[in-house]
C-alpha cells in the first residue's frame, strides 16, 4: 500500500474517503473525498493541513501559525495541537461532498470557515456542559434518558 506522502511526491496532489470525524460537519466519514496537494508555500490561518503524527494521518484546521510550527484542531474537536514545518505533507485544496466538487476558494466554503470559527467560544462551552451532565448522569442512573434528551435537540 502506498504512503500518503509517497503519493504526493510522486503526482503532487492525494485524493482519498476521508476517515474519522474530527472534521465534522464538513467532512463526513466514509462518504467524502478530499483533494489534497504539496504546498506551495507555508500554510495559513484556516488552511486544512494533511499532517503526520506518528503513523497516522490527520487532516485538521490552521488556528494560529507560528514561526516553524502551527496549532492546528480539527473542526469537530476541542483540543489544539503543535505541528511543526516538517510534519506537514499536504494541504487541502478541494473535496467531493454529496457529488459536488468544491474548492478552498470558494465563497461558500470561506463563510463556513469564518462562521465555524466564529462560534467556536459557544461549541466549546457546550461541549463541556454535555460532557458535565453526562457524568452527573452517569452517577445517577439517568444516562440513557438524558441521552436520548440530548439527541432531539
Amino acid at each position: 500500500m502506498n504512503r500518503f506522502e509517497d503519493l504526493l511526491e510522486k503526482d503532487g496532489r492525494l485524493v482519498y474517503k476521508i476517515k474519522g470525524r474530527s472534521m465534522k460537519p464538513m467532512l463526513r466519514e466514509n462518504r467524502d473525498l478530499v483533494i489534497v496537494e504539496v504546498p506551495s508555500a507555508r500554510l495559513q490561518k484556516d488552511d486544512v493541513a494533511l499532517y503526520k503524527r506518528g503513523e497516522q494521518y490527520v487532516l485538521h484546521r490552521v488556528i494560529a501559525v507560528g514561526d516553524g510550527f502551527y496549532r492546528i484542531r480539527g473542526d469537530n474537536t476541542y483540543s489544539l495541537e503543535h505541528v511543526s514545518d516538517e510534519q506537514i505533507l499536504g494541504v487541502l485544496t478541494g473535496f467531493t461532498r454529496r457529488g459536488r466538487n468544491h474548492a478552498v476558494t470558494e465563497s461558500g466554503y470561506r463563510f463556513y470557515v469564518r462562521f465555524w470559527n466564529f462560534i467556536y467560544p459557544l461549541r466549546f462551552v457546550w461541549f463541556h456542559i454535555k460532557r458535565g451532565l453526562k457524568a452527573v448522569a452517569e452517577k445517577l442512573g439517568i444516562a440513557p434518558f438524558l441521552k436520548k434528551l440530548l439527541r432531539r435537540g
